[in-house]
């Protein structure tokens, strides 16, 4: 039912967590895939290897996505490799504790430069070839936080509010050129960014907010981006997918 055969996938912050299981899910429908990291070279030559394992053409491509020249660059890189670019998958964040009344502009500004410059970078980079080819997908990881709020994290929640407009924005944007704009947003998911508010009490605390009585798997993610890219999805744009067991009602 899906078949990503021949196309060229960019995935950003893809060596781990979400980003990985996108990365393998990708990989395993036949998708060759841009594997980006900014620090963790290793976590992303062990995805790459994964990937390869299931046929996929899969190159690693370190690159801060909040830096404009290092993330064109990156996107320069893949055009040079692979000759075309299908998908974007803007997965790249940083979720830090920031309350309002200690919160540094240092801490503040590497928030909003990286989710949301972050988010703008890869897609200001990769959209004219996708417009030359007239055909493209651009699947932006949100978040609940975008949605409702979330105290103690106001920089992390106005950054992923900005992801949900900026996926709106293009859709009907990019309409014309037949490059579709979605939004996947999760709730809790097990990843290493989260793994430190998933221990002891404060496990039971999430736990109790989901109606399904869990958190999501990284894997539970990847299947409805993949979803997206998907022809299966060849009439959805401008949508906001919400992935978090029930926690969060909308739309």
């Amino acid at each position: 039912m899906i078949n990503l055969k021949d196309k060229v996938a960019l995935v950003t912050g893809g060596s781990r967590g979400i980003g990985r299981a996108v990365v393998l899910a990708f990989a395993r429908e036949g998708a060759d895939v841009i594997i980006n990291y900014r620090a963790d070279k290793k976590s992303a030559e062990e995805t790459a290897r994964m990937a390869v394992e299931q046929g996929s053409r899969a190159v690693i491509c370190q690159a801060d996505v909040s830096d404009r020249d290092q993330t064109f660059a990156m996107v320069d890189q893949a055009i040079k490799d692979f000759g075309r670019i299908d998908i974007v998958v803007n997965n790249a964040g940083l979720w830090e504790y920031n309350p309002i009344d200690t919160m540094t502009e240092e801490n503040l500004k590497r928030t909003i430069d990286t989710n949301i410059l972050g988010s703008f970078y890869p897609l200001m980079a990769a959209i004219p070839h996708m417009k030359k080819q007239r055909s493209g997908v651009i699947i932006n990881i949100s978040s609940t936080a975008g949605q409702r709020g979330e105290a103690f994290h106001s920089p992390y929640a106005a950054s992923k509010g900005a992801v949900i407009s900026l996926t709106k924005s293009l859709a009907v944007e990019l309409a014309d050129f037949n490059i579709r704009v979605n939004c996947v947003a999760p709730g809790w998911v097990e990843t290493d960014m989260s793994r430190p508010s998933l221990q002891g009490d404060d496990a039971e605390k999430v736990t109790r907010q989901i109606p399904l009585g869990r958190v999501g798997r990284p894997e539970e993610l990847a299947e409805p981006v993949l979803f997206l890219a998907s022809d299966m999805a060849t009439f959805i744009t401008g949508e906001i997918l919400n992935v978090n067991g029930g926690a969060v009602l909308c739309g």
